[in-house]
């Protein structure tokens, strides 16, 4: 009977048990997912993620504590170095356990165990759902909220209403001044023409006192 037990043994002597998590936890850090059984990953769950804000802190004492569970120079690196960074701003729930059905040899349930923040696809997915930002009583930026809001405004009945009338006063402008500057031309106009035909009748009677002095000049050179 198995009253009481609270850890899972997987079947495995305490050695066994401690050096196969070492290993199933390096092999997590270094790939970031790995698959594994249902069992396998609870455990390894609760293994792990101690180590993980143990890495937060980059200490020597730190590194020397994670270095006595894994084993293993490389994966400590590789967690102070690459995760810790990452996982700076959560306060636990490092991984994620997403089943993926039984296995066909003895029907095991198999599942993948990965890190939160190495997935980009789920990251993707947060960064575009999170579009509203905490509001505060001092003044300041506009928060995003309000800018959806301005957006849902703008794009209201009403605002489409304003634009359109909007246009029309612009459009009723465009042409008022259209019309100023074709009176101004057709002024221009007339006045040219005006002064074109004062200026006709001058020359015509410039011509007929040429033509009367010519006809005088042959009479007086008969009389000589």
């Amino acid at each position: 009977m198995r009253h009481g037990k609270k850890i899972n043994h997987l079947s495995r002597t305490s050695s066994h048990r401690r050096a196969m998590l070492a290993n199933m936890a390096c092999s997590l850090i270094e790939r970031k997912r790995i698959n594994t059984t249902l069992a396998k990953a609870k455990a390894l769950r609760q293994y792990v993620e101690p180590l993980i804000t143990k890495s937060k802190d980059d200490s020597t004492n730190s590194r020397r504590v994670v270095f006595s569970y894994l084993q293993s120079k490389d994966a400590v690196s590789e967690l102070f170095r690459d995760v810790a960074p990452k996982v700076a701003e959560r306060n636990g729930g490092y991984t994620r356990i997403l089943k993926t059905g039984n296995r066909l040899g003895d029907n095991a349930e198999m599942c993948f165990i990965e890190l939160v923040d190495f997935n980009e696809t789920y990251i993707l997915d947060r960064k575009e759902k999170k579009t509203t930002t905490r509001r505060s009583r001092r003044g300041g930026k506009t928060s995003e909220t309000d800018a959806v809001k301005s957006e849902t405004k703008s794009s209201s009945p009403k605002a489409k209403t304003e634009d359109k009338s909007a246009d029309i006063t612009d459009a009723v402008e465009v042409i008022a001044t259209a019309e100023e500057v074709i009176s101004e031309e057709s002024n221009v106009e007339t006045k040219s023409k005006e002064v074109k035909a004062e200026a006709e009748p001058e020359v015509e009677n410039s011509t007929h006192d040429e033509k009367e002095n010519d006809s005088a000049n042959p009479e007086e050179e008969k009389k000589d």
